[in-house]
């Protein structure tokens, strides 16, 4: 597991490549690119962790640049690495509302959207609209306090800092999402429910790979075997273990039960 420091020359050249290729066709209008995520803060596995980024521009993207950045990404993306990312405008920082608003954004969940719409020279997905989601209280709190300015101006001239209520809303609503996919995806929920009782309990920002450890230590000692399995699959990079549905939802209640009465 690495960081941006310690991560393999593949990796960097990965992410620096679509850097310079995100740059040019942004033009102009190009202001930044900041890692946050596990390549930012530790914790990134080459064989299955997201590369996360945002970019910041000084005006909104044109509808022929967001489809030549679909372009990109869907041929990008998951070779090897998937790329999780969004360009909000610099005003959209400035003026800061929660949901924020954004003008493109791609992960592998909006892969079909994307080649639908360019295969039939569609517009449902790539088209003029400014959209709004809130999981960017998230990802601009984490590049604040531990993102990584790639390139362009410093995170601290042009990144606000966001509202305490704004980023808590914002994780609850992914800390919710978990406590429903749990047994769908049990990983991934839980060290995103622990990152978030982390925070609710100490204010404390961490990784996926940060909060297992902890929780490891913190949590009662009969939830810690549930949470070293899932913290030994992302140090591996596989689903090397078995989750029983039972110890899921000893796991879920314990955690929804504290996050629940730290935020009431």
């Amino acid at each position: 597991m690495s960081n941006w420091q310690t991560c393999s020359t593949e990796v960097a050249d990965f992410v620096k490549q679509l850097m310079e290729e995100t740059k040019k066709i942004l033009g102009s209008h190009y202001i930044g690119f900041y890692l946050h995520g596990s390549l930012a803060m530790g914790g990134f596995n080459s064989n299955r962790s997201d590369v996360d980024f945002l970019i910041i521009t000084k005006k909104g993207v044109s509808v022929q640049a967001k489809k030549e950045l679909a372009q990109l990404y869907l041929f990008s993306s998951n070779k090897p690495y998937p790329i999780e990312m969004s360009i909000l405008q610099e005003r959209h920082l400035k003026n800061w509302e929660h949901p924020s608003e954004y003008d493109f954004h791609f992960s592998e969940f909006w892969r079909e959207r994307y080649k639908r719409d360019l295969e039939t020279n569609g517009s449902e997905y790539l088209n003029a609209e400014v959209y709004k989601d809130s999981d960017l209280a998230a990802h601009i709190t984490i590049t604040t306090e531990r993102g990584i300015c790639l390139d362009g101006e410093p995170i601290d001239r042009i990144f606000p800092i966001v509202p305490k209520e704004d980023y808590l809303s914002s994780i609850l609503i992914d800390f919710e999402e978990c406590v429903e996919d749990i047994n769908r995806h049990p990983i991934y929920s839980i060290h995103n429910m622990l990152r978030v009782y982390w925070y609710v309990k100490e204010e404390v920002i961490s990784s996926k790979k940060e909060a297992g450890d902890w929780g490891i230590t913190s949590l009662p000692r009969e939830l810690r075997l549930t949470v070293e399995k899932a913290v030994h699959c992302i140090e591996d990079g596989e689903s090397t273990y078995e989750f029983k549905q039972e110890e899921l939802m000893t796991f879920t209640h314990y955690i929804t039960k504290e996050v629940r009465s730290l935020t009431k």
